[in-house]
């Protein structure tokens, strides 16, 4: 049995109400540490690492805004490989969570919200949804972030990628993707002969010669590109910037009022979350078993 096997079994028992469920970190010293991928939602406070039964020092854990990646040179992707090749990640699980208020959120609720801590639209992107990686399906956003992980060429072809949704009422893990099953798939294409008599041969046939010497080089310096690029991002700066309107000449400066309800009443605050069940108890047996 490999660690995410153990693990993800522990907890299944540890829900269901055995209270010996857990798991010896010693087995599986060659799959440690764990790097996992979270939200940043503060009721995940109560789950990690106790959910896995990992003890601290073999947990690094990265979070972001509902633990999606918004690019292929993004800061968690590359945070991700470091914690790999740095800190020694062996295995990294990208772990959703239910009721997540990232997936909820709509762009337009997105902008009222940005209103409310006084960032206006037009200092925002254009596409909010694009820019902030919103999405409507939490198991949908683990998938899709496994994906590119996998693909990633900084994270190394021999790291397991899993993929787990954790369920805040009971704080069971639900294993959406298996990384073994995944290794396993790829070294089998890899073993995979070539055809030799493929497209290939063909298309390069079909090239002309290459001549070094018909090689066009640009003749514009390094300085010059520069400068112009600079020129450029200037001017559409100008243009993106809205003038600032001038005060009227001996007029005191005057702030609208802040908008309120019918009947002038203030908007109600926001409804708090609902509390978090305690997770459920996963012993951590110290050393090998015999």
């Amino acid at each position: 049995m490999r660690l995410f096997e153990a693990i993800v079994e522990a907890n299944h028992r540890a829900v269901a109400g055995d209270a010996d469920a857990g798991l010896h970190p010693g087995d599986f010293v060659e799959e440690l540490p764990v790097v996992a991928l979270t939200c940043l939602d503060p009721r995940l406070n109560a789950f990690f690492p106790n959910a896995l039964a990992l003890p601290a020092d073999q947990f690094i854990w990265l979070r972001n805004a509902g633990n999606i990646i918004t690019s292929p040179l993004s800061s968690t992707l590359l945070s991700l490989a470091l914690a790999c090749a740095v800190h020694g990640g062996r295995e990294i699980a990208v772990i959703g969570h239910s009721d997540c208020q990232f997936c909820k959120i709509t762009a337009l609720q997105l902008l009222d919200r940005f209103k409310e801590l006084g960032v206006e639209r037009s200092v925002l992107p254009e596409n909010l949804n694009e820019f902030f990686g919103l999405f409507g399906n939490e198991l949908q956003n683990v998938l899709n972030t496994c994906d590119v992980l996998r693909r990633c060429p900084w994270i190394g072809p021999k790291i397991p990628v899993h993929g787990l949704l954790l369920n805040l009422e009971n704080g069971k893990l639900d294993w959406l993707v298996n990384g073994y099953q995944a290794l396993e798939t790829m070294a089998g294409r890899l073993q995979e002969p070539i055809n030799p008599a493929g497209p290939m041969p063909d298309l390069l046939k079909s090239m002309a010669p290459f001549q070094l010497g018909e090689m066009k080089f640009p003749e514009t310096k390094i300085g010059e590109l520069a400068s112009q690029t600079a020129d450029g991002l200037a001017k559409e700066v100008q243009k993106t910037t809205p003038p600032v309107p001038e005060a009227a000449s001996g007029a005191p400066s005057t702030t609208e009022p802040a908008t309120t309800g019918a009947a002038g009443l203030a908007p109600p605050p926001p409804p708090k979350p609902p509390p978090v069940p305690p997770p459920p108890i996963l012993r951590r047996h110290l050393g090998r078993r015999q």
